[in-house]
């Protein structure tokens, strides 16, 4: 088993706009890809500790308490050790590109500055990078100032303010410093000259403006506001700052049940959850990254409408996904095998994410950057498609592995993408066969009321003709397919609450999907609950699942893919889709709080 500090929720995240680091509680980055954050691995201790690669800092204290915290407003990381007869911390940061060009270091890299601030004490740090997910050791030679790590592919560079030895694949340092006084680490690109201790300054200083000047465009001042503006930071790490993509989650592999194998790579561009993130960033007031998005997302259609609108994901550069493949050499997150890099879901067909790309669309005209001409026209192609392939089984929203099946909310998504094609049509006076699409829409209408519900009870279910609920059913009335308080639709919540609910945690569902081991609760599924709850008006109700929701959040507000019955952190980590879904129930709720609440008409 994996130690306790180096648990899924057990960590902090840092990033630069191209990838990401973990950094666990005891002060180790056990988890980095490089140069993306759809890249190999160069440390990656977290799915096989000792063999993996970190980058550790040890402090010579007894039974020290581990404190993480961020500095207000941005990501840059403060992990503590306190013990009694001493204390220290490092601060993480990786330079975004604002921050490099600001200070004129215009190279990639980490940076970890350590400081003693009580008390005299030793430290030993080590960093051993390991190439290619782990199945290569690198070379290290002596540079002026550092060493150079190189692999066959792969080179980076180490400095260190403090005096290296090397060994077979790694660079220690031992040294010991009094209070007030500080190291400096800088892993990062290969070929830039050795920092000193004013330009490591200077990029800390840099970094921290960067990102607070970005969190002051939110336009969010409601209920919960730190707790959504760190949900928003976490989305933005998740961003590509060179190609407007936004990647599903930080990692790969990560369980979502110990032991067995659902475990899947999720360092990819889904449509269907940075559709729901460009929601989440236009409710807060980030339109920059919603707009980089559309035309991100509108290239990917412009090269695709020949044979086939749109895939599922994407890489990070708009490429085709990687294929899916078993890394036998590395034992697992808490020996959780196979450990799977890309993903076979690729291959899949999803009909949802025509509608979940559409109505960010429709949100994006409506408070960012009016489409043009040309790209209404391929939304009219995707429009076309979904009229054409609305009434076939998919393999619906859980990238279920077995045969394809007619499932509800897959349906639903089909007439929202005709739903919002068409209100933007009207509110744009775009040209249209408004009236074809219209009864295309109408006739999904009229197949979900007439073939989704429940033989006896009358609820809707999650496939055509069955029986059993599905989490996803509770996008119904959030994309306002159905009104959240009509009489079919509170039978199917109650349903839910009953049957897919436990103590605040919401399961996607109880069918067998094939794979073995029970998966935890779904983390976005409690936050479209506790949302569905308010637009019921049962606030109460609500209030508790949002404060439940909340608590199985880390100590730092991250949240996870899953949760296990424990309230421990499952999945990949951390999830876009948990912390938009946990932003748009804060929005509606806080919203619906308000003394001054009144409802507005939806056009």
């Amino acid at each position: 088993m994996v130690e306790a500090l180096r648990t899924i929720g057990e960590h902090g995240i840092v990033g630069d706009l191209e990838t990401v680091a973990l950094v666990a509680r005891d002060g180790t980055i056990d988890y980095l890809c490089w140069p993306t954050l759809d890249s190999p691995t160069v440390f990656a201790d977290l799915l096989d500790p000792g063999r993996g690669g970190a980058f550790e800092i040890q402090p010579d204290l007894a039974e020290p308490r581990h404190l993480q915290l961020y500095v207000p407003d941005t990501n840059v990381l403060v992990t503590r050790w306190m013990g009694k007869n001493g204390s220290a911390e490092v601060v993480d940061l990786m330079p975004q590109p604002e921050a490099r060009q600001r200070t004129g270091h215009g190279t990639r890299g980490l940076i970890r500055r350590l400081t003693v601030t009580s008390g005299t004490m030793a430290f030993t740090v080590r960093c051993a990078p390991r190439f290619d997910y782990a199945r290569e050791i690198p070379q290290v030679a002596a540079i002026e100032g550092g060493v150079r790590f190189g692999g066959h592919d792969t080179a980076l560079d180490f400095f260190s303010s403090a005096a290296l030895e090397t060994k077979e694949g790694c660079a220690l340092a031992r040294f010991t410093l009094s209070k007030g006084e500080s190291a400096w680490f800088f892993l990062g690109a290969s070929g830039m000259p050795c920092p000193d201790e004013a330009a490591i300054l200077a990029q800390i200083e840099a970094t921290t403006h960067a990102w607070r000047s970005w969190h002051a465009l939110s336009t969010y001042t409601g209920r919960w506001r730190e707790q959504v503006l760190r949900s928003a930071l976490t989305l933005k790490l998740l961003t590509s700052a060179r190609h407007g993509s936004i990647a599903a989650a930080a990692t790969f592999s990560l369980p979502e049940a110990e032991g067995w194998e659902r475990n899947w790579d999720y360092r990819a561009t889904w449509i269907r959850d940075a559709s729901f993130t460009v929601y989440a960033f236009l409710r807060l007031g980030f339109t920059d990254e919603a707009n980089r998005f559309n035309h991100w997302v509108g290239a990917r259609v412009v090269a695709a409408e020949r044979d086939h609108p749109l895939r599922i994901m994407y890489a990070l550069d708009g490429s085709a996904t990687a294929q899916e493949q078993e890394l036998p050499h590395l034992a697992g997150y808490a020996d959780s095998r196979p450990v799977r890099i890309g993903n076979a879901a690729q291959q899949q067909i999803q009909l949802d994410i025509y509608g979940e790309l559409l109505d960010s669309a429709y949100l994006s005209n409506k408070y960012g950057d009016p489409i043009h001409y040309q790209g209404w026209q391929h939304v009219c192609t995707i429009v076309d498609y979904v009229i054409k392939h609305w009434n076939e089984p998919d393999a619906g929203i859980w990238e279920m592995r077995s045969a394809p099946r007619h499932f509800l909310h897959s349906r639903v998504m089909c007439w929202v993408a005709l739903d919002r094609a068409i209100r933007l049509a009207k509110k744009r006076s775009l040209p249209a066969p408004l009236v074809a699409w219209a009864q295309a829409r109408d006739e999904i209408v009229a197949d979900i009321w007439t073939n989704f519900r429940h033989p006896e009870h009358g609820y809707f279910v999650q496939e055509r003709g069955g029986t059993e609920l599905d989490a996803a059913l509770l996008m119904m009335p959030l994309v306002r397919f159905v009104s959240s308080t009509d009489p079919v639709w509170l039978q199917t919540l109650d349903a839910i609450g009953e049957q897919l609910c436990d103590d605040g945690l919401v399961y996607r569902y109880r069918v067998d999907d094939g794979l073995g081991g029970d998966e935890g609760a779904f983390t976005t599924c409690t936050f479209w609950y506790t949302e569905c709850l308010a637009r019921a008006g049962r606030l109460d109700e609500a209030r508790v699942h949002m404060a439940k929701g909340l608590a199985y959040a880390n100590h730092l507000g991250l949240f996870a893919e899953e949760v296990d019955v424990r309230g421990l952190p499952l999945g990949n980590f951390p999830q876009a889709l948990s912390h938009l879904a946990f932003i748009s129930a804060a929005y509606f709720l806080d919203r619906r709080l308000d003394p001054a609440y009144r409802p507005v008409w939806q056009p």
